[in-house]
């Protein structure tokens, strides 16, 4: 098992592709800290299927926009499960509209909980994994963060950031041993994508080269490598994993 014993806590764990990289870790041995926001049913039916199966895991109900609340959450998965080996910081929303009509509320709850949220747990971890001097943060960023869809000024500029952050991030905790990295999926098959998807219909698969959609285990075995001893040599990098999308029109012969 790569991630034997090891304690990984992913934000966003309930559905899609939390879910997915918190099955796998599972099932690679680690203890799994699943946090979710909102969607405690669901979070809890995905412990009971990892523990059913000879797994560890454990749901945690926090809003990673709010400070206080991560704070108090990671002391709490400290006591109970352990010391952070693994963070994911998957965590992320949507609230989609023409800059020039965005409800500036929209734009701050995006932000808020993309980018801050992101920022809150890896304030959290940073310092006791330098202190163990070992360790693995996982960012889901997009390629929505280069390449831009109408409608998503807020999204992108969370993404880019995420991007930037993780970069600099690595650079500071490298001489430690703990790695910093980004996952940055293209359309995977998940609720929060599927407005997305069933407007453009048959349009999208058309667009990417491997002629479907990504499923949330593609971006999970990414995640594996980043987070196992195989992936310990990288650090800083925004790795783009979109069945060729961001390779921009392709035209088929």
């Amino acid at each position: 098992m790569r991630l034997k014993d090891k304690v990984a806590v992913i934000t966003g764990a309930s559905r899609g592709i939390g879910r997915g990289i918190a099955e796998l870790f599972a099932a690679e041995g680690a203890k799994i800290a699943a946090v979710y926001r909102g969607s405690q049913a669901a979070a809890e039916e995905m412990v009971a299927g990892i523990t059913a199966k000879g797994g560890v895991a454990k749901a945690f109900q926090a809003d990673v926009s709010d400070l206080a609340q991560v704070k108090a959450l990671f002391e709490t998965i400290e006591s109970e499960v352990g010391p952070v080996d693994i963070l994911v910081n998957n965590a992320g929303i949507i609230h989609d509209d023409l800059f020039v009509r965005m409800d500036p509320a929209d734009w701050a709850k995006v932000i808020q909980t993309n980018l801050f949220g992101t920022y809150n747990c890896c304030h959290q971890v940073g310092f006791p994994m330098m202190r163990r001097r070992s360790g693995r943060i996982i960012n889901i960023s997009s390629v929505a963060a280069e390449f831009v869809n109408m409608g998503q000024t807020n999204y992108a500029a969370s993404k880019g950031a995420i991007n930037s952050f993780t970069m600099a991030l690595a650079v500071e905790l490298a001489p430690r041993g703990v790695t910093v990295n980004a996952i940055a999926p293209g359309f995977i098959e998940t609720d929060m994508s599927a407005p997305v998807r069933n407007k453009a219909g048959d349009a999208i698969q058309k667009m990417i080269p491997l002629k479907r959609l990504g499923k949330p285990e593609d971006i999970a075995n990414v995640a594996l490598f980043l987070a196992s001893a195989a992936g310990g040599y990288m650090t800083g990098q925004v790795l783009t994993v979109d069945g060729g999308l961001s390779l921009g029109p392709v035209v088929s012969k």
